[in-house]
């Protein structure tokens, strides 16, 4: 006997379940609620998933989703443009923006160094992070990365990355800081409550390797 009373109800309920974070009881509830709207609003849904997947770009300067070759943020006016916040993904950007705390620019890795999972430094947005120093005038740096071995692998990494290329090129000293522990060890950024992630940037410490 089938689960569902529709093969297109399962159909559907496996597309949301195989969703991160969905099971199949939410899927099916999601579906079911869909099936409750109208037509217009069905279309209007569907249209937008479509057009995100179509139409979406990514920030030629650090990563970010944007609908333009630059993201507002790399394009804002107001920012400080000396200063590169280094993120895991693009929700840690939105984490931390809406603390209100930092006012600096970003640069997205795309992950974090993780052999057992075969993602290594070429998998990762860390070469462009190094052709941003010279060209843009950074004078800080900041590690924003998650609190976990993977997190402190990748730190080092880029931390070794930056040594070598002062040493290699006359380049203004660079500071190299981290977000203060305030960040539970073994945390993802974006589960980080916004007042503890907040004073993690403020209180951002000089990170040593």
């Amino acid at each position: 006997m089938n689960e569902y009373p529709s093969i297109l109800l399962g159909e559907a309920v496996n597309q949301f379940a195989s969703l991160p974070g969905m099971g199949r009881k939410s899927a099916l509830r999601h579906v079911l609620a869909l099936l409750r709207r109208s037509d217009a609003e069905v279309e209007q849904f569907t249209l937008s998933i479509s057009k995100l997947k179509k139409d979406i770009k990514y920030c030629r300067q650090c990563h970010n989703i944007s609908d333009q070759e630059l993201c507002p943020i790399c394009s804002g006016l107001h920012r400080d443009r000396t200063t590169v916040c280094v993120v895991e993904n693009i929700r840690d950007v939105m984490s931390i923006e809406n603390t209100g705390q930092y006012n600096g620019l970003y640069h997205v890795l795309g992950g974090v160094i993780s052999p057992m999972d075969g993602v290594g430094p070429k998998e990762l947005e860390i070469d462009s992070l190094m052709a941003r120093i010279v060209p843009e005038h950074l004078q800080e740096i900041i590690l924003a990365l998650p609190t976990t071995m993977e997190g402190d692998t990748t730190n080092f990494y880029i931390y070794r990355k930056i040594q070598n290329m002062q040493t290699e090129a006359a380049i203004p000293d660079l500071k190299i800081s981290q977000i203060a522990r305030g960040v539970a060890v073994g945390n993802d950024i974006e589960y980080t409550d916004e007042i503890t992630l907040g004073r993690s940037i403020v209180n951002r410490t000089e990170y040593k390797g």
